[in-house]
């Protein structure tokens, strides 16, 4: 009875393993897409204290308000 419930395990994970790479993928993309959109607002934000004379990336996009 061991054996089968471990090939059954080893044959849902096998076949669940499409499933993991996806999630990865759309892990990392989001993460990234977060942290890019979370810096470009960060430095089109109010200028915290100590950085009001910085000069502004080129990188990043100035908007207008």
């Amino acid at each position: 009875m061991d054996g089968l419930n471990h090939a059954l395990l080893m044959q849902a994970a096998v076949e669940g393993a499409p499933y993991m790479s996806a999630f990865t993928i759309v892990l990392v993309v989001g993460f990234i897409a977060a942290v890019s959109i979370g810096s470009i607002a960060w430095y089109n934000s109010k200028r915290p204290v100590g950085w009001e004379d910085k000069e502004r990336p080129d990188v990043v996009p100035k908007i207008e308000k």
